[in-house]
């Protein structure tokens, strides 16, 4: 069988360059024999077009407003499943059986509480710490409670890890907010499914019976589901780098928490929702969108665009239309923010200039609102994006570990700074 090759001249040599092909989306050129034969290295700031690895978890066709995980649209996951079963797909690579989802749930369900220990170490953090500041600071920290999952050459231990990771994120980030809000913590509840359990441990308080809704949970759930994972993103090649050096799996994941805080990255939901709260209503909207489109005005539309999806993003429509449920289950029937949203949403849809740029709602545009009126303060939003994210992190970390032609990564450069230049003494230095 013939391999494809493209062909590249670079000072009157040409080399040939082998093309892979991936299952769905577009065929890659393998430069690795490029500086052997030739010197020279590629340029790609931020990597946007460049396959740092070979993955088999997620899709995404940004033109056509595509996101597959395991194949899977997104759509039919956040529709039919639930969160634990999209964790099985992306951890295992199929949807599981009826036997397989039970002892699945159980594994992880087994697994929630954190060692006692913990405790003490969240009380060394100042009471105003910001909770993804405690976040990074716990995940990295269960590496020091649990030594008998980081060796990541036992497959055994390893799955061990995932699990624990998948079940614990939750019962962290519920401490991390409870003590942000001065509440004693809450420990998990055995008989709630995993999202419920979450909203329990986040909202209950120890004077009085705290019942979760139904209509809420499956609603965060479907947040869950939908921010589970996103390809190879600042924070994922973060896990998948900091995992390449042999690194323990907390270790790997707190780097990945950490990278999720930028704001330009899993802080961009607190963003869209400042921006709408300074609209504040919609007869305030022209003179914004005007904002928007003057090039010598520094504003910019939050939650509009995305830097993959070239269309409208896949997630955007599921989180408007549980954004809907959760006010209408709320009795929240009047709500200005929501009111800017949609107003908004029908211009960017419509008027030529956003059109033409493609500047169409994505998930970040929605989610603030849905998750301010579940009751969670924007100091909390990037948190529950890194509960939601780590499954994603998880399963491309187990990949990466597991695909025998890994290294460590270690990207190239364009020197741009001094040639060599001799050392001045001291003394001699005007």
């Amino acid at each position: 069988m013939s391999v494809k090759t493209s062909t590249l001249t670079i000072d009157d040599k040409t080399i040939e360059l082998p093309v892979k092909d991936g299952t769905i989306g577009p065929s890659v050129v393998d430069i690795t024999p490029l500086y052997k034969h030739t010197g020279k290295f590629t340029y790609d700031p931020g990597f946007t077009s460049t396959a740092s690895c070979e993955s088999q978890i997620t899709y995404i066709d940004g033109d056509e407003g595509v996101l597959l995980y395991r194949g899977y649209p997104i759509e039919q996951l956040a529709e039919h499943g639930d969160f634990l079963e999209t964790c099985y797909l992306l951890l295992y690579g199929e949807l599981p059986t009826a036997a397989e989802k039970q002892d699945f749930d159980l594994r992880v369900t087994r697994h929630t509480m954190v060692h006692e220990q913990m405790n003490r170490f969240f009380n060394g953090f100042r009471r105003d710490a910001h909770p993804m500041a405690v976040l990074v600071a716990s995940v990295g920290a269960l590496s020091a409670f649990y030594h008998d999952s980081t060796d990541i050459s036992d497959p055994q231990q390893r799955l061990i890890a995932s699990i624990r990771m998948v079940a614990k994120i939750p019962t962290l980030a519920a401490m991390a907010f409870k003590y942000s809000i001065g509440q004693p913590f809450v420990y998990p509840k055995n008989s709630l499914d995993y999202t419920s359990n979450f909203l329990h441990m986040s909202f209950s308080v120890p004077c009085e019976e705290y019942v979760p809704n139904p209509v809420l949970s499956r609603a965060l759930d479907r947040i869950f589901i939908l921010h589970a994972d996103h390809e190879q993103n600042a924070s994922t090649s973060t896990v998948r780098l900091a995992g390449s050096s042999g690194a323990n799996p907390f270790a790997c994941i707190a780097a990945g928490v950490a990278c999720l805080w930028g704001p330009a990255h899993g802080g961009a939901n607190e963003a869209a929702l400042r921006m709408l709260e300074e609209i504040g209503s919609v007869d305030r909207i022209p003179q914004y969108i005007a904002k928007a489109k003057d090039k010598n005005d520094p504003f910019r539309l939050m939650g509009f665009g995305h830097r993959v999806y070239k269309n409208y993003d896949p997630r955007a429509k599921i989180m408007q239309r549980t954004t809907h449920e959760v006010l209408s289950e709320l009795g929240i029937k009047d709500d200005p923010l929501l009111d800017v949203a949609l107003e908004l949403e029908r211009i960017a849809l419509s008027d030529e200039y956003f059109v033409e740029k493609k500047l169409y709602p994505n998930i970040d545009f929605y989610s603030g609102i849905t998750l301010k009126a579940l009751g969670f303060p924007t100091t909390m939003f990037t948190v529950l994006f890194a509960l939601a994210r780590t499954v994603g992190w998880i399963a491309q970390w187990k990949e990466m570990i597991e695909d025998p032609s890994q290294k460590i990564g270690r990207p190239r450069q364009l020197y741009t700074g001094f040639a060599e230049r001799d050392y001045v003494p001291l003394g001699q230095r005007s």
